[in-house]
């Protein structure tokens, strides 16, 4: 998909989408509204002798990405296996160096994102939808975004994560707004595909103009 496409459900004709298909804004955070800075991580690889990106694959496969984001297992923990399975790379102490990098990295938000989200909020809710830690919570209100949502839906916290069909519902009912009412923006492709499934409307994600032309009937309203 090109960069700034937007997924629609078959279910939405183009009259509709201009009038509005939908009264609730559900929203992912990372790569939407939260970005990573990855630079000191990818400068510790370097100066170890692994690829660029090595920490991040190993970090974020299933077996050892979804105990934590399902709320399973802490952050240290989640190091623990970072470094254990990056020990036959780099000697343990690189192994948590790097896993610690990894889970440490600083992360800031998008202003111009965060300023179209409080101005849509004044006209519907919005829900953060998110694939998350336990430390969500104190991650947003050390980003000053603690009032951000009318709810907060973490994996970690409900216990699914997405694209598991679940974790959509639950952010519905929490917004008081059926499925086919929901608008959904996220990053990741199967994730707005999940949300399709289910009448959703839905933005894959990519930059901030993804938002402004799906919301446009509501921020120039």
């Amino acid at each position: 998909m090109p960069p700034g496409a937007l997924c629609y459900s078959w279910a939405v004709t183009a009259s509709e989408i201009s009038s509005g298909p939908f009264e609730v804004v559900l929203c992912d955070l990372d790569n939407v509204i939260r970005f990573y800075d990855m630079a000191p991580l990818a400068e510790l690889e370097r100066a170890v002798g692994l690829a660029e990106g090595t920490t991040a694959k190993v970090a974020y496969a299933p077996e050892i990405d979804l105990p934590l984001l399902l709320g399973k297992i802490t952050k240290d923990e989640w190091v623990g296996s970072i470094a254990s399975a990056l020990s036959d790379q780099v000697p343990q102490t690189h192994a948590w160096e790097l896993g610690m990098a990894l889970a440490d990295a600083p992360f800031r938000a998008d202003d111009v994102v965060v300023d179209l989200l409080r101005r849509v909020r004044t006209h519907m809710p919005l829900v953060l939808v998110t694939n998350a830690t336990l430390e969500l919570e104190r991650d947003l209100e050390s980003m000053g975004l603690a009032d951000l949502a009318d709810h907060v839906v973490s994996s970690a916290r409900v216990g699914v994560a997405k694209p598991d069909r679940a974790i959509y519902e639950i952010a519905a009912e929490r917004a008081g707004a059926a499925a086919n009412r929901c608008l959904f923006v996220d990053d990741r492709l199967e994730n707005v595909q999940a949300a399709l499934t289910l009448g959703m409307t839905g933005v894959h994600f990519h930059e901030p103009a993804d938002l402004q032309n799906v919301l446009g009937f509501v921020l120039d309203g």
